[in-house]
């Protein structure tokens, strides 16, 4: 029988499975031995299982104006106990250090009269709002879940590429891709002591309700969608279902008072705190847009009262903004007294105009990112550019250097992947995701992965053509004499058809983001719909599938 890793190539990047040719890392020795003997044909025929699994189940991302199940590779990446230490401290660390930060800019703003930051940096940035100056949450929590986007490098460290701080995506797919793996593939499962990922439900629910109001005894949690036209619209429903909570959508609230109140079919009922899917910008139409119609007129007053809490704080942009990337190293050294466990990517800022003139001549040597961009637009790669794109790019930075960061191009670590019945190497990146409940930060172990499907690509979201893996984080051996767990719990993660468009959407913005943007209120109709259809309260459930691991 032909080793189903035959003729694995090995690259200048670092690898997450070998070290040298069929050799495996000690993190993947389990994982490597139980693969090996097992033909092509089968793993393939397992992962057409997968993908029906997921059709079934309808777990979907938009791609292209239409709903697709989202790719998941069978080959799961495998995290040690050890690495994944230092990924969680370093993760916690980088929320704390922004969560001083984000209460320094909206309170006495001590960063810039120490002149750690300059203060341009912060009001010129597209996602500082004044609106929130002065807004203290209840338990001083904005960040309550962050994604904090690592890639590793050609040495085999991890580095951080980007902060995500406002509503950041991807959860549904880390809970529902390890239900999948566990139905197809059990007795890898039962060879690896792998950390749960089920409760991440759970333990966000547990934040949000820690930051209600004072004086409030059992909250009232809602998460706060623009519709099923959102590309994220699985997961704003997975999450609701899960944490046993209201899914509403903008129509459905009413601020009157300051006080924040959803649409039931016995009256209205009142609402304490809301973990909000929907961008600043339409959120409240007294403040930001006055043309949104998706979001609900008097939030920001009733949170500036008092009387609900809005998570993720409104206007924590500032501080996943790329250009004040590049400070966070300082901003943990300056709130934390602390050195980063986890060091940036080498990046430039075009902050003056030597600098400028230094990239604008190795634009074909550098990568240049839009500050604001997410899910991978605006990004151009200079050594796979033709000269056209470089030189439109030139005309951007020469007349808007605020607007881009510059890196050096790291070579994403590859991770092995099923590509037409044999194994081949993968870009992989890994998304974190914390959860602050103001006590401490947990870090989900594991996080999504996601991974470049096209040979030798470098974008791995999901808008882009990527897919996804089951992250595995090994559990740190148990001490001799210790006794081993009993039966795992048998998880069940249910779908309905809310859960799922009737329509594909007009656009995608991305599965992975959120955030929708310069749009009037005809295109917002466009995108999510005619706005028409009961509150979730009112929404009939029908059974769709599900996942029980």
């Amino acid at each position: 029988m032909a080793d189903l890793f035959d003729g694995y190539p090995l690259g200048q990047q670092w690898d997450e499975m070998f070290g040298t040719p069929g050799q495996p890392r000690p993190a993947y020795a389990g994982l490597f031995t139980s693969l090996q003997p097992m033909a092509g044909e089968e793993l393939s025929a397992r992962a057409d299982l997968l993908s029906q699994t997921y059709r079934d189940a309808g777990v979907t991302f938009a791609h292209a104006g239409e709903e697709q199940p989202f790719p998941l590779d069978i080959v799961p990446r495998v995290i040690g106990a050890e690495e994944w230490d230092v990924i969680e401290r370093g993760v916690a660390q980088r929320v704390l250090a922004l969560e001083a930060f984000l209460a320094d800019v909206y309170g006495a703003g001590e960063v810039f009269a120490d002149r750690i930051v300059p203060r341009s940096v912060v009001t010129t940035s597209a996602h500082f709002h004044r609106q929130a100056h002065g807004l203290v949450p209840p338990n001083g929590v904005r960040v309550h879940v962050s994604g904090i986007d690592l890639v590793r490098d050609e040495a085999g460290d991890f580095r951080v590429l980007e902060d995500n701080l406002r509503s950041p995506s991807g959860v549904s797919y880390v809970i529902t891709n390890r239900a999948a793996m566990s139905q197809v593939l059990p007795e890898l499962f039962a060879d690896h002591r792998i950390q749960p990922v089920d409760d991440y439900p759970t333990r966000l629910l547990a934040a949000l309700k820690a930051s209600a109001p004072a004086n409030v005894a059992d909250p009232t949690v809602v998460v706060l969608t623009p519709g099923v036209y959102n590309s994220a619209y699985f997961e704003h429903a997975l999450l609701a279902r899960q944490m046993g909570v209201e899914l509403v959508e903008g129509r459905d609230l009413v601020s009157a008072g300051n006080q924040v109140s959803m649409r039931t079919t016995d009256g209205q009922r009142r609402v304490d705190v809301i973990y909000r899917r929907i961008d600043d910008e339409f959120l409240d139409p007294v403040h930001f847009r006055p043309d949104s119609v998706i979001g609900c007129a008097g939030l920001l007053n009733a949170a500036r009262a008092g009387r609900v809490t809005i998570a993720n704080a409104v206007g924590n942009g500032v501080a996943d903004d790329k250009l004040l990337y590049t400070w966070v190293p300082d901003l943990v050294r300056y709130y934390l007294n602390e050195e980063p466990v986890l060091a940036n990517a080498d990046t430039y800022r075009l902050d003056d105009a030597d600098t400028v003139q230094w990239v604008l001549e190795r634009l074909d040597q550098l990568v240049l990112k839009p500050v604001d961009g997410s899910g991978g637009k605006g990004i151009v790669i200079g050594p796979r550019a033709d000269e056209r794109t470089l030189t439109d790019l030139a005309v951007k930075v020469r007349a808007r250097p605020r607007d881009w960061i510059a890196q050096k191009p790291i070579g994403l670590s590859t991770c092995p992947t099923l590509i037409g019945g044999r194994i081949a190497p993968r870009h992989v990146d890994l998304r974190p995701f914390a959860i602050n409940d103001g006590s401490k930060v947990w870090v989900l172990p594991g996080g999504l992965t996601r991974v470049a499907l096209p040979e030798g690509e470098l974008v791995v979201n999901s808008s882009q053509g990527g897919g996804s893996k089951d992250t595995w984080v090994l559990s740190h051996p148990r001490p001799a004499g210790e006794p081993g767990p009993g039966r795992p719990e048998s998880t069940r993660i249910e779908f309905t058809a809310a859960d799922l468009p009737d329509e594909p959407p007009a656009q995608d913005p991305g599965p992975l983001n959120d955030t929708v943007v310069g749009q009037s209120q005809q295109q917002q109709q466009s995108r999510f719909g005619p706005l028409q259809g009961p509150a979730a309260s009112l929404r009939a459930v029908g059974g769709r599938g599900s996942f029980t691991c």
